[in-house]
Formats: C-alpha cells, structure tokens, sequence
C-alpha cells in the first residue's frame, strides 16, 4: 500500500506547488503554456527514449496485453459513441475519449507496480500499447481536425511519424528490439532531459487549476461525470471480466491489469488538450477527479484481490 500513497503524494505535490506558482503570478498563462508545450515537444520524447530502450518486451506479448487492450477499446468506445450521439466535433471527441481511457501509467503506474504489485515491468504493456498506439492514433485525428483542408491518406500516414512523441516511442522501441546501448556522452543529457517531462507536466496542471475556472464549473457536470465514471469504473471491471474469464489469468496478473486500468487519467492527456487547443477545460477536470476518485478504488481492488 505504501506505492499507492507515495504516488499520489508525489502528484499532489507537484499540482500543489503550481497552483502555488499560479497563485503568486511566477508562472501566468503564457508560462504554463510554455511548460506544456516544453514537456510534449521536448522532455515527453526523451522520457519516453529511456523509458522504452530498457522495457522486457515479452511482457508486453502476454495475456496482460490483451486484457488491458480490451479495457481500454471498451472504454473509448463508450464515451466515443456519447461524443458523437452529442454531436460533438472530431478535436472533443478524441480529447474525451483520452479522459475515459488514457491511463496514468508513467508517473503513477510506475511505482505502483514496484511497490504494490511488486514488478516495475508489469506496467510495460500498458505504457507501450498507450505511446506506441492509442496515442499517435489520437495525435494524428487531432491532426487531421486541426488541418484547414482535407488530408491525403499519405499525409495522415506520416503524421505519426513527425510528431515527437511518437518519434520518441519508437526510437526507444528500436533500442530496445535491438538490445542496443546509447553512449553515455547521449544517454546521459537525454536522461536529464527526461528528468523534466512529469515536473512540467504536473506544474503546469496546477498553474492551469489556479487560473482557469473551478473543477467542474468549466465543463458540464454530467459530461464530467459520465467520462470519470468510465475511467474509473468501466474500465478496471472490463480488465478484471476479460482478465479472468476470458484468459483465465493468475491471481497476480489479474490484480495487475485491474489496478492499471484503475488509474487515473494521464496528465499527458491536458498537454495534448492543450497544444491542441481542444477541451482542455474538460481534460483538466477529468484528471483532476479521477485522480481524487482513484485512491479509494486502487485501495478497494488492491483489498479485494490482493
């Protein structure tokens, strides 16, 4: 239990001291924009380059992968289908769908899997099948609604391919598929580099809560509600049902996907909000209660089938 605790203190610090940073006017609109923009341009990439190059990718090729993959389609369907039956445009509706499915698997997931479920790598499919897929498909939709004329299907092909968070994901991919080193005179500043990508994140979070209107007065209350209900609770009972009656997975494996997919939404999710200027109020807010709503349920299913 001790992970889940220092993994929440560890975020609330952090939004605690850019609230503080919004509150006395050190950082305004313009730097927290600045901030995201640093961390989805430049430290996103590099974290994502020394988090990968040393992943165990037969974890990832594993029962784990699929039941996680299945929680996760079966959560962006459902706010993807309330999106569109509210007519929402195509920027929101990849925005939303991120809120119900995009899980904190870096920041947060990572110690709760060394400390909770006892094994960093257990958290690997999560991340891979998030940066390596959910992601650059997110990424080039918002593309495609950002761009003021029609796209060719060789322009939303590449589009992936030159964002650099999608860059970074499959450098460190390819380290990893290759078993190779980066020198030190590399590794070490793109390490120090990585070192930014959650501070940044996290800081400008909290600079946008003091700033910004309260959580839950930017945003409908029943559209809040609907996506942190999906994200907290649709998703870790589809991982659990797929996960033990579907695959039949071991008890720890089982505890492993459930508590994953009962993480909070990722803070990464506001950055793309933000630089993409779409329902960034609402990912602000989903972040925000779900991960208030995160402890109790990460506590619950951690007691249930621990």
């Amino acid at each position: 239990m001790q992970g889940v605790f220092e993994g929440f203190a560890t975020i609330g610090i952090l939004i605690a001291l850019g609230l503080l940073l919004g509150q006395l006017r050190i950082v305004d609109g313009a730097g927290q924009r600045t901030l995201s923009n640093l961390a989805f341009y430049v430290a996103s990439p590099a974290l994502l380059v020394t988090v990968l190059e040393d992943s165990d990718l037969g974890e990832v090729f594993s029962g784990n992968l699929v039941a996680t993959t299945a929680a996760v389609l079966v959560a962006v369907a459902l706010v993807t289908a309330v999106a569109v039956a509210q007519g929402r445009s195509l920027g929101t509706t990849v925005v939303a769908a991120l809120c119900g499915g995009y899980v904190n698997a870096g920041n947060l997931g990572l110690p709760i899997a060394a400390y909770v479920l006892g094994d960093a790598a257990l958290v690997a499919p999560t991340l891979l099948l998030q940066l390596l897929v959910l992601q650059p498909l997110a990424l080039t939709l918002l593309d495609a609604a950002e761009s003021p004329q029609r796209l060719s299907v060789w322009a939303v092909a590449r589009r992936p391919f030159t964002n650099p968070i999608t860059v970074g994901s499959l450098l460190g991919l390819a380290l990893a598929l290759s078993d190779t080193e980066l020198p030190g005179a590399v590794h070490d500043p793109l390490e120090l580099v990585a070192g930014m990508a959650v501070p940044s994140m996290l800081i400008a979070y909290g600079v946008a809560l003091r700033l910004g209107p309260l959580p839950g007065r930017g945003v409908p209350a029943l559209d809040l509600g609907a996506i942190v209900a999906t994200k907290m609770a649709v998703q870790p009972i589809a991982a659990y049902l797929v996960g033990r009656f579907v695959l039949d997975l071991d008890a720890h494996s089982l505890l492993a996907v459930t508590v994953l997919a009962a993480l909070p939404t990722a803070q990464n999710v506001f950055v793309i909000a933000t630089r993409y200027d779409r329902a960034s109020l609402l990912a602000r807010d989903a972040i925000f209660v779900s991960t208030l709503a995160s402890v109790p349920v990460v506590l619950l299913v951690t007691a249930l089938l621990a």
